[in-house]
């Protein structure tokens, strides 16, 4: 099952099934959208931390027993494809900032559920890998252009060609993982730390830039001129003037 733990600005989307590895059914795809809005209407959330609910593992992929019983029913192929695409884009999209723990084996859509967070931060013996190849599947587009994003095309083949697992210093060295630790904490209180309305807006700009926006349209160059009206802005400089720390709201 997928649930979500609020503690203080903090919502843990919390993946919960450990006697089958973290093993993703459509149902706990499908709950992720719903678990997001969830979180998107607290307005004290500052952050969402994408993680499993027992330490030493993260997510093994799709559910085999699930995916093998039901090959043959189109439309519930149909069903799990727009499950896991809903899914993977609210993830990447989502108006919070989003971080990946990972704890443990991060394998196939257990590894696009990390690829669609903002933020990746693994402990040292996380492991990664997209097994597809050794299934005869094939890993959804949009998923593999948050792969090649984030390591490039060469790196990106080898990860699927050869459905290999990675270690978590492998992972670091390619671009894969963003932080090597034992907490995500240290990142989360910086960045709940910081102005939420800045982060919503660079995360946009960014996910524009990525999806191959490069020069300014109306709407970016009105997301950079009306910040300066804002209160974090005010909040803000005033506190670099006064040499203390901001306090955004």
């Amino acid at each position: 099952m997928m649930r979500l733990e609020v503690m203080g600005g903090i919502a843990r989307l919390l993946i919960d099934r450990p006697l089958k590895r973290n093993a993703m059914t459509t149902a706990m795809f499908k709950a992720i959208p719903e678990l997001i809005a969830e979180a998107e209407a607290k307005r004290h959330v500052r952050a969402v931390v994408l993680t499993s609910a027992r330490a030493g593992m993260f997510c093994a992929g799709a559910d085999i027993g699930e995916l093998s019983a039901n090959a043959d029913d189109v439309e519930w192929r149909a069903t799990n494809q727009t499950a896991i695409n809903a899914a993977q884009y609210r993830l990447a999209r989502a108006d919070r900032p989003v971080v990946a723990f990972v704890d443990g084996d991060c394998v196939g859509g257990g590894c696009g559920m990390a690829l669609a967070c903002d933020i990746r931060v693994a402990t040292p013996r996380a492991r990664f890998g997209i097994t597809a190849a050794k299934l005869g599947l094939v890993y959804p587009l949009h998923d593999t252009k948050l792969l090649l994003d984030l390591v490039g095309p060469g790196q990106a083949k080898r990860i699927l060609f050869t459905g290999a697992l990675l270690s978590a210093d492998e992972a670091l060295r390619i671009g894969l993982v963003d932080v090597i630790a034992d907490s995500p904490d240290e990142l989360t209180h910086a960045i709940t730390a910081n102005s939420l309305h800045s982060q919503r807006h660079s995360k946009t700009m960014i996910r524009r830039i990525l999806d191959g926006q490069a020069d300014d349209d109306a709407q970016s160059l009105a997301m950079f001129a009306e910040a300066f009206e804002g209160a974090d802005y005010k909040e803000g400089a005033a506190a670099f003037l006064a040499k203390r720390n901001p306090e955004f709201r």
